[in-house]
């Protein structure tokens, strides 16, 4: 992975997601019910829910907006029945790439994620075609600058998985994706005086694959592609493009 650069990549894709706040918004809102609907409407009985309202808070999603989405997610007010969905396929070069959804209507959503693989060169697969290529964790990266030795302290006290100091400087710290074990180390570290840049339960990839050229320009093409649709709540992939 010569010249690539974990920590540039992260504030290049962050970048990217800023442009994006109006449907950011619509994705935190569809997560904050969801989560309500499967563990109930007290934050601090459902850790799931409670991770989805502190992202809305940092995205400055209004109040109101956090509290009808749990109030539609529990039945107080009608609203529409959200399925998880996820979907895999390839990109250019064979890298892999996992679509998380939200949606109330799968034949619609499977047939958008379908023409936004074909559309730009690459192509669908079946379920678990990719997914081994992925592992499902809690991820917590600080900026560089950060003492490893501090860091460490503080994340495997509370419970972290790994800890992984990039080239970059930056380090990260990977939890089992459990929300109330990723909530354990998040605060720790907090309470250390780290505050995280990126804190989130994800698919990271187990290895990475760099593009470069028009091999990079077409693969972002079908990531904003899939990230565009409304049912989209998250892409994953192994690819690592220029910023």
């Amino acid at each position: 992975m010569a010249g690539h650069s974990k920590w540039a990549n992260i504030q290049h894709r962050k970048g990217r997601q800023d442009a994006k706040r109006g449907k950011i918004f619509t994705k935190l809102i569809k997560e904050i019910t969801v989560a309500a609907k499967m563990g109930g409407g007290d934050p601090a009985m459902n850790p799931r829910l409670r991770l989805a309202i502190e992202k809305g808070k940092a995205e400055s999603l209004p109040k109101d907006n956090i509290e009808n989405a749990i109030k539609r997610g529990t039945g107080q007010l009608e609203g529409v029945n959200y399925e998880e969905a996820r979907y895999e396929g390839y990109g250019i070069g064979g890298v892999a790439v996992m679509v998380d959804c939200l949606t109330d209507n799968k034949v619609r959503t499977v047939a958008d994620v379908r023409h936004a693989f074909v559309k730009h060169g690459g192509n669908m697969g079946t379920d678990g075609c990719v997914a081994f290529q992925f592992k499902h964790c809690g991820q917590i990266i600080l900026e560089p600058g950060a003492s490893e030795d501090a860091v460490m302290e503080a994340a495997l006290d509370a419970g972290a998985e790994d800890i992984i100091p990039n080239e970059d400087g930056s380090i990260e710290v990977l939890t089992s994706p459990d929300p109330k074990a990723f909530e354990a180390v998040k605060e720790a570290l907090e309470k250390a005086g780290f505050k995280p840049a990126v804190a989130e339960i994800t698919m990271r990839p187990e290895a990475e694959t760099e593009l470069a050229g028009d091999d990079a320009v077409k693969m972002q093409k079908i990531l904003d592609a899939l990230d565009s649709l409304d049912d989209v709540q998250d892409v994953y992939t192994n690819a690592v493009l220029p910023e």
